[in-house]
């Protein structure tokens, strides 16, 4: 596993569980989990996921933060 890849293979990532947990964990990053080079997960810090929770869920956030995001 390469800490410094946002993406990583769902399979690396299973293989390397331990240093996934501990970038999330101590260094605060998100990786995503890639099957066939397309993302399919997220592995977030637990603070950002239970804010997620907070704000009634998923597509709840996902609509908040588009609101803050400049236009293209």
């Amino acid at each position: 596993m390469d800490p410094n890849l946002e993406d990583q293979p769902i399979a690396v990532a299973r293989a390397n569980i331990s240093k996934l947990h501990n970038a999330v964990q101590l260094l605060r990053r998100v990786y995503f989990l890639t099957s066939r080079g397309t993302r399919e997960a997220a592995v977030v810090p637990v603070d950002l996921g239970e804010l997620i929770q907070q704000v009634g869920g998923v597509d709840s956030a996902t609509a908040i933060l588009k609101t803050h995001l400049a236009p293209k």
